[in-house]
């Protein structure tokens, strides 16, 4: 949701991408002839897939997708154990039955499948019973389909069935699939989730209104849910809050996203990013003095938790700049540089966000946390070399005469996108 993509070309776009990207731009070369990339900050960061949620994880395409860009779906019946085939993948033989109809507006272009036919598809593992099988066009100099198949109970072939085609707008299929979250039908949960998954902010903000406050404000807090799922369940709790008309409303929702914010985590907390997200959108400004009272800026912290919080913050620079100026992220990401486990993802935040006032700060980090961290050190080096401060430049040329061989290994890194 929301493309929280983070490429090598950086904010303002223009600048090549791939792995030696930031080596396009050079600044003049320090005493020893060495050359700066001048992006090479901005080539650490990691991409992300556009338009998708940035707290839900890998969700893939949804069944309805799956189904719209198809040539051909439907409903089969599993024949016999899986296989070993081509590529690593896995074959089961099933009977097609009949085909399977979908909406009218589907931008699915139908080839005829024949009932009583026998077809090869691709399996995640051997399936038993009732399967919807997919159909792709065939590569080229070959005329069968490419199929693969999915186990399929008869509410989940209705609801395939019925979800409405991809062409529609995205507001009004959300909201058809916001009933169908946490759907007794585990595949079928998981599917509505897929299509909000997908989403970006704007259009699951548009279709608001199809959400149960009460069931999010539940699932938000429910120990038993699905972590996985949580971060986006607070990030809806939050739009719920603050498109919220009715006071009691709010007020249920706020105080459900403060009782996630408050609550004990442990080693695993997925979703956490997506909580403090949530509570952002819900409170602006507001909530990031919550955040900050609770301690979360601070070197004490969790350093899972603050890694949640630095990707809060992006969506916040991303999404929510007329609730919560850029200046604002700017300054409680550069709060995280005193906390080891997340200096260097900070330093590299600050550098996106263009935060060139804190070339101090960062410059600083060369002497303290990167004294023992080489991914310190990159970043430092990297947001440095972006910067175009004379600071910048002064202090790489400290660093130069200091150590310049640690100060080259740390530029060449900075080269290439960040592992970490």
């Amino acid at each position: 949701m929301n493309g929280m993509r983070r490429g090598c070309a950086g904010e303002g776009g223009g600048a090549p991408c791939g792995p030696r990207a930031a080596r396009v731009a050079l600044l003049p070369p320090l005493r020893n002839g060495l050359h700066v990339p001048a992006l090479a900050c901005l080539a650490m960061l990691v991409a992300t897939r556009a338009g998708a949620c940035p707290f839900c994880g890998n969700v893939g395409p949804s069944l309805a997708e799956r189904r719209d860009r198809a040539a051909a779906v439907a409903v089969g019946e599993a024949l016999g154990d899986a296989v070993a085939g081509a590529a690593g993948s896995t074959l089961q033989r099933f009977l097609v039955h009949a085909p399977l109809g979908s909406p009218a507006g589907g931008r699915r272009a139908e080839r005829a499948v024949s009932p009583g036919a026998a077809v090869d598809a691709r399996v995640a593992g051997r399936l038993a019973g009732t399967a919807i099988l997919f159909g792709e066009e065939p590569a080229a100099g070959t005329e069968a389909l490419r199929w693969s198949a999915v186990a399929a109970d008869e509410a989940l072939l209705g609801h395939v069935a019925a979800a409405p085609p991809i062409g529609r707008p995205a507001a009004e299929r959300l909201r058809w699939f916001a009933g169908r979250l946490e759907h007794p039908d585990p595949a079928i949960a998981a599917d509505a989730f897929a299509e909000f998954g997908a989403a970006s902010f704007a259009d699951v903000g548009a279709a608001t209104d199809a959400f149960d406050p009460a069931r999010l404000a539940a699932w938000v807090n429910e120990p038993a849910i699905d972590e996985r799922r949580r971060g986006f369940y607070g990030l809806a709790l939050g739009i719920v809050a603050r498109d919220a008309r009715d006071p009691l409303v709010r007020r249920d929702c706020l105080a459900a996203l403060d009782r996630a914010v408050a609550a004990p985590g442990g080693d695993f907390r997925a979703g956490y990013d997506g909580v403090l997200a949530g509570l952002l959108v819900a409170r602006g400004e507001d909530g990031l003095d919550r955040i900050e009272h609770r301690g979360l800026l601070g070197p004490r912290a969790r350093p899972l938790d603050q890694r949640h919080l630095l990707a809060a913050l992006r969506f916040a620079h991303e999404s929510l700049t007329d609730a919560i100026p850029p200046a604002r992220v700017a300054a409680a990401t550069a709060a995280l540089l005193a906390s080891p486990a997340v200096a260097a993802d900070a330093t590299v935040d600050l550098a996106r966000y263009r935060a060139w006032d804190r070339v101090d700060d960062v410059a600083g980090l060369w002497a303290t946390l990167g004294g023992d961290d080489p991914l310190v050190r990159r970043a430092v080096a990297g947001y440095l070399a972006a910067c175009p401060l004379p600071a910048a430049k002064a202090h790489l040329a400290r660093l130069d005469r200091e150590n310049p061989a640690q100060l080259r290994t740390a530029l060449e890194a900075a080269s290439f996108p960040a592992g970490r």
